[in-house]
């Protein structure tokens, strides 16, 4: 599965903005504080309304600090918040189209300021094309039983049958934004791990729990990867230590002893952690998105030159499918210096005195990429604020 088409309305840095035709591999550009983070919070939130427990409408906004904090601050009288996206399979002739709307309410609910939904609609989207309603909210019930449109029927397993792939896909998606520190010196901090572990405390916990043969699968791969980056580098092995239990990575580092030096997770250094997690994460059994945040940090500018093509040999293949879809934010120069990136998989986002809108790439920076140069060189300035050949400034 894979999003194809993303609409929002009143989220956050966006009054209104839509992005069509997105790609497998999805670059968000910006400036800062444009809403790139933001991007990527509305598929976290769809996930929110999606995953088996622990989620649902109320938990998704309340988790978020209300809908004060969603509500875009440029929305007026339309004050609605929406997201309207669109979902198809890898042949990319049938799928689902989803909607959903929410508000505070005027009046009722007993005055309790939980959202309501105004809008909740599924379409089907069949191979020639026709597009058949399924679910279409508020409905007669909800008229009947207004406190029916605290929930959305997608968090619902009696109302999510017809279309419980869908909210499965949802439920799947996956932000990861490893912290070096939390897996490190997670004895010592031994602080509460927030639900999903998108910070990485439990990623060791994450690699134990996967099947051996798969496990040693995985690590060979990213060991493979790993050396064409520090090339004295070998031998990356998933352990356990004899007295606690306690799962660990250990790689040998080849010097002028004969048989190296090994070393823990806890001596790696944080861009080798930040990259082993990221290439695990990549090939994860998976249909739905892997959301990353800046993979650049850490990580010095060699490495991350190379970064792009390196998710591309890692990222997993499935049979007769192009692999998991991700979405990268950067604004990174090293990272987009690859000319090997499509543009058609770049996204940029534009702030403004009315809000953050999106855009493709221009037919400008689609001659330029044609003429060779990179994204770095063709697009970022103008996701900077800087025109194509300008100088260069901070973004601050």
């Amino acid at each position: 599965m894979h999003i194809s088409r993303i609409r929002i309305k009143n989220w956050r840095n966006f009054r209104h903005a839509e992005v069509k035709g997105i790609s497998d591999v999805v670059y968000l550009l910006g400036p800062n504080a444009s809403g790139k983070s933001n991007f990527l919070d509305v598929m976290r939130f769809l996930r929110d309304l999606g995953k088996s427990k622990g989620g649902g409408l109320q938990e998704a906004v309340e988790g978020r600090g209300g809908i004060s904090k969603i509500r875009c601050l440029h929305a007026r009288k339309d004050t609605e918040v929406l997201i309207d996206i669109d979902v198809i399979d890898e042949s990319r002739k049938t799928g689902w189209n989803y909607i959903i709307g929410f508000n505070i309410p005027s009046s009722g609910f007993e005055k309790s300021r939980r959202v309501f939904v105004t809008k909740e609609v599924v379409n089907k989207i069949a191979e020639c094309g026709v597009v058949e309603n399924v679910i279409n909210r508020p409905n007669d019930e909800d008229i009947n039983d207004e406190y029916q449109r605290q929930q959305t029927y997608i968090e619902q397993i009696n109302s999510n049958r017809e279309f419980r792939g869908l909210a499965d896909f949802f439920g799947s998606i996956t932000y990861y934004h490893l912290v070096p520190q939390l897996l490190k010196f997670g004895d010592e901090i031994s602080g509460r791990t927030i639900e999903d572990d998108p910070f990485g405390q439990e990623f060791l916990l994450r690699v134990s729990a996967t099947q051996e043969r798969t496990r040693n699968s995985r690590l060979k791969k990213i060991e493979k990867a790993l050396q064409k980056i520090v090339p004295q580098m070998e031998d990356l092995r998933f352990l356990k230590d004899e007295v606690t239990g306690r799962p660990h990575l250990e790689i040998k580092f080849k010097h002028h002893r004969p048989r190296g030096a090994r070393q823990r997770e806890d001596q790696f250094s944080d861009g080798t952690l930040r990259l082993i997690a990221l290439f695990w994460m990549l090939q994860e059994t998976s249909d739905a998105p892997l959301l990353l945040e800046e993979p650049e940090l850490s990580l010095n500018e060699e490495v991350v030159r190379s970064l792009s093509h390196q998710i591309g040999s890692v990222r997993r293949k499935r049979s007769g499918g192009s692999g998991r879809q991700i979405f990268i934010s950067t604004h990174s120069y090293a990272l987009l210096s690859n000319p090997g990136i499509d543009s058609d998989g770049i996204i940029i986002i534009e702030p403004s005195d009315d809000g953050s809108s999106t855009r493709k790439v221009s037919e400008d920076e689609k001659a330029a990429l044609s003429a060779g140069l990179s994204p770095a060189e063709a697009v970022l300035p103008n996701a900077r604020g800087i025109p194509l050949g300008g100088q260069f400034k901070l973004d601050l």
